[in-house]
């Protein structure tokens, strides 16, 4: 098949989906597809040749990527492209995606997670992998996701949402409850997400989030055992626990870099029989709720009296070799490349029906 593997883009997360598209990529091709890496929002500038030919890029166009310890800086990617259109979609892009058999979504957050690119590749008659663009876009804004969830009857921490301003902060500071968690609405891999325990806590965590957005939930903070559940196809994979550092939250750093900066991934979680009945079947109910289609991985709050609390889903989780998804399949059997190769297969379904 001839596959376009879509990364990068202009999100706070732009670093993680470049890993995971080039991972996904490098896969595809070891599996015998003609798969190209594109960047959504560079696009193909540096592409001089014949569009149907980049196929046969003998590295399809895989170049070496990592994860920093720090978000990146999107206005220097703005300012690196020679387009300096408001367009968030590159040169040929759409173009190259014509040509494709399947378009395979290796991005994370804005503009790849929220529902917007599924919605112009439908559009386009283009079969793309995941979920369509209406489970994507209420997934990716966690005040709707939270709704979801309780119409579902999932249970998740109290919670309330809340626009504000820089002038607003002296007074929520004193107001709002403690200790909480304060998240952006469309954030991602724990960016725009702060944990405040005092009032100087939380005054810092609401001048830094309005670098994300002002537009938040607020959550009660549950204390606990962190855990992800993925869900493949129709089928809950084994439940991960996530043991951060000791002292630290499971922030862009634990989750990212290795050795004693990242947190230890437990797969399979630690758990009993009964646990992890409660958390899969609460894992399923919201992808279905939602109307998620191939795969996607909520987060959730073992406390200790037993409780799974969903925090959030997400759509286009990590798919690096070494990311939970991956970890979670190969617990079932399903080494690296087979997960790419079954999330294409999915995806073809998912799209005809």
């Amino acid at each position: 098949m001839k596959i376009v593997v879509l990364g990068g883009g202009l999100s706070t997360e732009r670093h993680v989906s470049l890993v995971t598209a080039t991972s996904v990529c490098k896969a595809l091709r070891g599996l015998g597809h003609q798969a190209v890496f594109v960047d959504l929002f560079l696009g193909l500038e540096d592409y001089e040749g014949d569009l149907e030919a980049i196929f046969d890029t003998p590295d399809g166009r895989c170049g070496s990527v990592a994860i920093g310890h720090e978000a990146p800086d999107l206005e220097a990617v703005r300012a690196s492209r020679r387009d300096q259109s408001p367009s968030r979609i590159g040169k040929n892009v759409l173009e190259v995606c014509r040509l494709a058999d399947c378009v395979f979504l290796g991005l994370h957050g804005a503009d790849g997670e929220d529902g917007k690119i599924q919605a112009a590749l439908e559009l386009l008659g283009v079969p793309y992998t995941g979920s369509g663009p209406l489970g994507s876009a209420m997934a990716m804004d966690k005040a709707v996701a939270k709704r979801i969830m309780e119409s579902a009857g999932v249970l998740t921490p109290k919670w309330t949402e809340m626009t504000y301003t820089e002038e607003q902060i002296p007074e929520l500071v004193q107001t709002m409850p403690l200790p909480c968690a304060v998240k952006v609405v469309g954030g991602g891999s724990s960016i725009g997400v702060c944990l405040p325990e005092t009032r100087e806590e939380l005054e810092d965590a609401l001048h830094q989030i309005l670098r994300y957005g002002n537009r938040v939930v607020v959550e009660e903070k549950i204390r606990g055992r962190e855990l992800t559940v993925p869900v493949l196809g129709d089928r809950a994979l084994c439940p991960i626990e996530i043991v951060p550092p000791e002292g630290m939250t499971f922030d862009y750093v634990a989750k990212y870099q290795p050795g004693d900066e990242g947190a230890r991934e437990l797969c399979p979680a630690p758990i009993t029989p009964e646990e992890r009945a409660k958390l899969s079947e609460a894992a399923l109910r919201f992808h279905r709720a939602l109307g998620l289609a191939v795969y996607s991985r909520s987060d959730f709050i073992l406390d200790s009296e037993g409780r799974a609390w969903c925090l959030e889903v997400n759509t286009l989780p990590g798919l690096t070799p070494s990311s939970l998804i991956p970890k979670a399949a190969r617990e079932a059997g399903i080494e690296y490349p087979e997960l790419c190769q079954r999330i294409v297969e999915l995806s073809m379904k998912a799209r005809e029906r």
